[in-house]
């Protein structure tokens, strides 16, 4: 019988979560969600001394945020054992008291050991090695001279661990052998035993380290594959040797590719989001601005990150949650790092503002228009309004700086246009434009832009004497759509007062 898929995202909750980290969850839901299978949240809070307040939640709500829900874990970060999902409790801090027991196992087996050697001594081997020009490793060249169990009696063990001396539990790598390692992204890895360290799986504080607790809850959770970044690569040899030890079958590794900064060397990091004016987190935190905040659109965070890393084989650059689900693989992921373009999110969001519905924009502008004091306006004609400038926009904030003119009546006007478009002669054409127009009784764009092209042709003017100054007196400025349909939705009266208050105020 074929295992089924289940798949865990592991975050810690050390502070917000890095669209890095997003990029992994990503990931591990589609292909999830590619084989019918689990996606679990699991928080790996066993390093107490960095938890952050707050982080769990943060990391729940990005991943809701974003559409990709978890199909257990922590149902309420406040709860203690408040979890869905049978497999639970799903918070390291909460399982503790398993880990101490696998732990004991592999000293049984002789697969590790207790070591008693105080930070200061390890400090001092640490130091007279670099003195030599060397690195301290703490593995079968050395453990028989450090203090561990390996080089005493085990009745000397007892008494010092009944006399409640602190102690590690290290793992006992073999020497002398090659590890045949297998990775779905980047293939065969042979790793030489004689390189490694012997790691600590349990703290004296009685807490695992995150190799230990990490093997042990992916084993007893079911998961298949394990999804994780490129930074947990040279782990994969002590997890592989540790599902070893225990007897168990290993899941399916596969590492992912780094998210590198736009520019130079090196992992995205918030100082490159500080530096470049661009987020690096999903949402806001403390004071940096996440990607919701910047008014990015959720599905275009996820198209952009999933393709940071991952090739589809096909020119097609903008995929539905569904058609990502059918078309993600493992296989067709990058083994090298993904280079942030922060234009080329840019470019996502307005892909997504242009298939959005005039109804769902105007209701997002709406509150913008209300942060502007802009209360008496209808959702109608706000719809209609971002139906004339939405194609130039990428943020709905960028609606306001492009038609704030359909809101309020300009009450000055660029200099540049008016050096530019304001002849001696413009004020009185505007003077006879208006009066003409005062009397069309059909406004709509349609009939005004024809009504004003025969008047135009008939008073044997050229456009150029006509249009730019009625654009200018209208919005104050040379921007916007086609000026008919400004005329038209801010009305005739409107349109009027404006022309005639330009009138007076650029005589």
């Amino acid at each position: 019988m074929t295992q089924k898929v289940r798949v865990r995202f592991a975050p810690s909750p050390t502070g917000p979560l890095h669209i890095g980290g997003v990029r992994t969850a990503l990931f591990n839901y589609l292909f999830a969600k590619k084989h019918k299978g689990d996606f679990i949240l699991r928080i790996e809070d066993t390093d107490q001394n960095r938890f952050v307040e707050g982080a769990e939640q943060y990391i729940v709500d990005s991943l809701n945020w974003c559409g990709i829900p978890f199909d257990e874990g922590p149902s309420s970060p406040t709860a203690k054992g408040n979890t869905f999902g049978k497999y639970g409790p799903y918070r390291q801090s909460e399982r503790k008291h398993l880990y101490k027991k696998f732990a004991q196992d592999l000293i049984e087996k002789g697969m590790a050991y207790y070591a008693f050697d105080t930070a200061e001594k390890l400090d001092f081997h640490r130091k007279d090695h670099e003195e030599k020009g060397k690195t301290f490793i703490y593995n079968w060249h050395n453990r028989l001279k450090l203090d561990n169990s390996l080089s005493m009696m085990p009745e000397d063990v007892q008494r010092r661990i009944d006399a409640g001396e602190d102690y590690v539990i290290r793992f006992l790598t073999p020497p002398d052998e090659k590890l045949h390692l297998t990775d779905i992204i980047r293939g065969d890895i042979e790793i030489d035993t004689n390189t490694l360290d012997d790691k600590v799986l349990f703290k004296s504080d009685g807490m695992p380290t995150y190799h230990l607790a990490n093997i042990v809850d992916d084993h007893l959770m079911e998961i298949s594959h394990v999804i994780r970044g490129e930074e947990w690569l040279p782990s994969l040899a002590l997890h592989q040797q540790l599902y070893d030890a225990f007897g168990w079958k290993a899941p399916q590794f596969a590492h992912l590719p780094l998210i590198m900064k736009p520019v130079g060397k090196g992992k995205l990091s918030k100082r490159d989001g500080e530096k470049g004016g661009f987020p690096v987190f999903p949402l806001s935190w403390n004071e940096s601005v996440g990607y919701r905040e910047a008014g990015y659109f959720p599905e275009a965070v996820v198209n952009f990150l999933v393709l940071l890393g991952w090739n589809p084989g096909t020119e097609q650059e903008l995929f539905t949650l569904e058609e990502l689900v059918d078309s993600f693989s493992l296989e067709r992921v990058n083994k090298s790092g993904a280079r942030f373009d922060p234009d080329k999110t840019k470019w996502y969001n307005q892909q997504y503002m242009h298939q959005k519905d005039d109804a769902t924009l105007a209701e997002a502008f709406l509150l913008h228009l209300k942060e502007k004091g802009i209360t008496s306006t209808t959702n109608d004609y706000v719809q209609k309004v971002v139906s004339l400038i939405k194609d130039r926009a990428t943020f709905v904030s960028d609606f306001w700086e492009l038609g704030d003119y359909f809101f309020v009546a300009p009450t000055n006007y660029d200099e540049k246009a008016v050096k530019k478009q304001w002849k001696n002669d413009t004020q009185e054409i505007m003077q006879n434009l208006a009066s003409f127009m005062n009397g069309i009784a059909d406004f709509s764009s349609e009939n005004v832009e024809l009504e004003v092209k025969k008047w135009i042709s008939e008073k044997e003017l050229s456009f150029g004497k006509v249009m730019p100054p009625l654009r200018l007196v209208l919005v104050g400025d040379m921007k916007g759509p086609h000026i008919f349909d400004i005329m038209a939705l801010i009305g005739k009266e409107e349109s009027m007062e404006r022309i005639n208050k330009a009138i007076s105020a650029l005589a």
